[in-house]
């Protein structure tokens, strides 16, 4: 009898052995080093990511596929930034970070909030939708960007993206943000969850156009893993290519009503030539008082290879794509 309960005893004590190694395996990583993640809003770096790697059994502690820097990068230093707060430029393919300038520091994003607003909206709603439009959308504030949405228009969720991508609409922000969360506030919860889970924990978001707030803020790296998860997305990236767009939707009544518009992208409008030998695909502008002259830009290279850029709080729009040009011919260096 005494014999069986030490059998007993020596099955329970190797089982509790083996799960307390099986759980160190899970965490750590067989032997292998612990990680310490800094993962909150005040952590100087971004996008802190654990990826499994089930044949290793290991945890990698960045992300394979992104871009990352914790100090600044001066490139060919060719490159003049001294009338912008922070700049950055990221190399999609070799996932190199070609130029940064104070790209954690959190600063207001003005329209280019719109990129996280289209992420959530594809990522949680069908382009086929329908959009009703509430009183909300009939913002009032002086030099609002506007495409005349009333209350009781009823549009698609795809007309609301190329309103709000290609003319950079406010109304059509908060008709799509009261469609996909209920509210603007219920719809800024999701777009602060989203940032969270690509990695974006130095952004903060509190409705869905940008128009001032104090608490409305990102900083250029955040705004390039939103940027970056938006172009999985190959709705976005075509609108954002248009540099005009037609359509018709219909009133409270049922009458048709249109809608014809052309790019806020100086670049894509022909006002500013592109440096030779690089194509810039599409992006979003923004401009506050506050904000200064904001640009996010996917382009590519003679060979395809696709890189974004970005520019925050640029003193003047001429400045801003002057500088802009700068970087983007650093993509040649």
């Amino acid at each position: 009898m005494r014999c069986t309960n030490n059998k007993k005893s020596f099955y329970r004590k190797t089982a509790l052995f083996c799960c307390f190694v099986l759980l160190c395996t899970a965490v750590t990583g067989c032997g292998q080093k612990k990680y310490t993640f800094a993962y909150d809003p005040d952590t100087t770096v971004t996008a802190f990511r654990v990826t499994e790697n089930s044949r290793a059994e290991a945890y990698a502690p960045f992300a394979s596929s992104l871009c990352v820097a914790d100090t600044d990068i001066a490139g060919s230093g060719n490159v003049n930034m001294d009338e912008a707060s922070a700049a950055g430029l990221f190399d999609l393919n070799r996932h190199e970070v070609l130029y940064a300038k104070n790209i954690h520091e959190k600063l207001y994003p003005a329209s280019l909030t719109k990129v996280m607003t289209a992420l959530v909206a594809l990522k949680y709603g069908n382009p086929e939708d329908i959009i009703t439009v509430t009183a909300n959308a009939q913002i009032t504030e002086s030099g609002a960007q506007l495409c005349g949405l009333k209350e009781g228009d009823h549009l698609t969720l795809d007309q609301a993206l190329h309103a709000l991508l290609i003319y950079s609409a406010n109304d059509a922000g908060v008709a799509i943000a009261e469609h996909i969360g209920g509210s603007v506030e219920g719809f800024a919860e999701m777009m602060n969850a989203e940032a969270v889970a690509i990695g974006a924990t130095n952004s903060h978001f509190m409705n869905p156009h940008g128009l001032q707030d104090d608490n409305h803020y990102v900083t250029a790296y955040d705004m390039y893993l939103i940027f970056n998860e938006a172009m999985k997305y190959d709705l976005f990236t075509e609108i954002i290519h248009m540099n005009s767009y037609s359509t018709t939707y219909t009133d409270k009544n049922g009458d048709k009503k249109e809608l014809d518009f052309q790019t806020t992208n100086q670049y894509l409008k022909g006002v500013y030539e592109t440096p030779d030998n690089i194509t810039v695909i599409g992006g979003k502008t923004g401009t506050t008082n506050a904000a200064g002259n904001c640009l996010i830009l996917l382009s590519r290279d003679v060979s395809g290879n696709p890189y974004i850029s970005v520019i925050l709080r640029s003193s003047e729009r001429s400045k801003l794509y002057e500088q802009m040009s700068q970087l983007l011919l650093e993509i040649q260096k």
